[in-house]
């Protein structure tokens, strides 16, 4: 039996040492060697000052930049979850409802053509994390028409800032375009600074 304990207490050991410490330290190098930009959490920099990240959705306030999906956690990262209600849930409907008036009543007098069946799901629902850092295309493009106002540039221009930050295909097939609101709102300032 003394044999058996020893045995254990060693195997405990080597293995936490080995995996607990030498194995994810080894992967760590690897990763900060080959992909620093994304080991490091793939932080995005203004003039050496780092703005945030590219995989963390976060909140952009008034008319001049576009806005992220809801968030029930604020775009806090320490905190992600999916307010899990269902389609009957008379929560979840109140909710959507709720946000979907705040949308028009933010994007309405920018495109009085909008109207209610245009607004994409993603700009009144959370997403499965209440982080994700996109949005769709067509929900940018309806912000486009503030931002353009806002900005005082042509709709053209900000649509052409739209294409050219939004993110293909995972694989080329898997999931839809999205547009990473950071990525834009950090382009659209060096394009056309917030006066």
């Amino acid at each position: 039996m003394k044999k058996d304990v020893v045995t254990s207490l060693l195997a405990i050991v080597v293995l936490t040492v080995f995996l607990g410490v030498a194995y994810p330290l080894a992967i760590t190098g690897i990763a900060q060697v080959a992909f620093p930009g994304k080991a490091g959490g793939s932080k995005l920099s203004i003039d050496g000052r780092v703005v945030g990240s590219s995989l963390i959705g976060q909140e952009f306030k008034g008319n001049a930049y576009f806005h992220s999906r809801p968030s029930a956690t604020e775009y806090s990262a320490d905190v992600t979850y999916f307010g899990n209600v269902g389609p009957n849930s008379v929560e979840g409907r109140e909710e959507v409802e709720a946000n979907l008036r705040a949308y028009l009543r933010l994007e309405k007098p920018f495109d009085h053509s909008l109207s209610r069946d245009q607004v994409p799901v993603d700009a009144v629902t959370q997403s499965a994390s209440g982080v994700d850092p996109h949005i769709s295309e067509a929900n940018a493009r309806i912000q486009a028409h503030r931002i353009a106002a806002v900005r005082g540039l042509p709709l053209a221009q900000v649509e052409d800032l739209i294409s050219a930050n939004t993110d293909g295909r995972s694989l080329g097939l898997l999931g839809e375009p999205g547009v990473n609101v950071l990525e834009l709102n950090i382009a659209l300032d060096k394009e056309a600074p917030v006066k």
